[in-house]
């Protein structure tokens, strides 16, 4: 069942055809799975659906051939040193294609179809049940005060009133030195208490900016 439709190196164009039409098939869904996951756009979904048919293509040529498996080789890493880093999802999303195509192009068909379907339901079950996302009561706090005031301790009983955890991220100076900025990630006891922690907050720091929203979706970089 997982074996390769092909024999003792040898291809027939009806082997062929079919690994290429399995490999794009296969690369449109890795492209389907992506747009509903991912409204930004931009030209990755159409690469990914190809990208398997590439790869396919390249295994199919290189065909044990040494010499060619490393000119292939050093084109993907000129590939990759002139490419710009993209998010972690993006970096998994070309892997899962590179893969596909991979196994597509040895004729595992059966292999990659079911790899296919199980990354892309775990990845869409995980992404509907909101695995590795923010909490729904944690927010980025952004507080300015003078800078004659200790900020080491200075709202920990405030947050210990309001909030189940704090954590200070980020000091930055601003007008000309005179102030502070702090960055702090809170995770409030209440999902409605934000007016009142800013009220609390407003009394400590003099009246000055208070910023307090929700944490942004961090675009991590691979």
């Amino acid at each position: 069942m997982l074996e390769s439709i092909f024999h003792a190196g040898s291809f027939d164009l009806l082997s062929v055809a079919l690994a290429m039409i399995t490999a794009l098939i296969l690369g449109l869904l890795i492209a389907l799975c992506y747009k509903m996951t991912d409204k930004s756009g931009g030209y990755l979904p159409l690469m990914l659906a190809v990208m398997p048919l590439l790869v396919a293509v390249i295994i199919l040529l290189i065909n044990g051939n040494l010499g060619t498996s490393v000119a292939v080789l050093g084109a993907f890493g000129l590939v990759r040193f002139r490419s710009a880093s993209g998010s972690a999802k993006d970096i998994g999303f070309i892997f899962f294609s590179l893969a596909v195509g991979l196994a597509a192009g040895l004729g595992f068909l059966t292999l990659a179809a079911l790899v296919t379907g199980l990354v892309i339901m775990v990845f869409l079950v995980l992404e509907k049940i909101g695995f590795g996302e923010a909490h729904a009561t944690e927010r980025m706090l952004k507080i300015t005060i003078p800078e004659d005031l200790n900020y080491n301790g200075l709202f920990d009983d405030l947050f210990t009133s309001y909030t189940r955890s704090s954590r200070l991220i980020q000091v930055k100076t601003t007008n000309m030195g005179t102030l502070y900025e702090l960055t702090y990630r809170l995770r409030l006891k209440e999902a409605g208490s934000d007016k009142a922690l800013i009220d609390a907050l407003r009394c400590r720091n003099g009246n000055l900016n208070i910023l307090l929203g929700l944490v942004q979706k961090e675009k991590n970089e691979l």
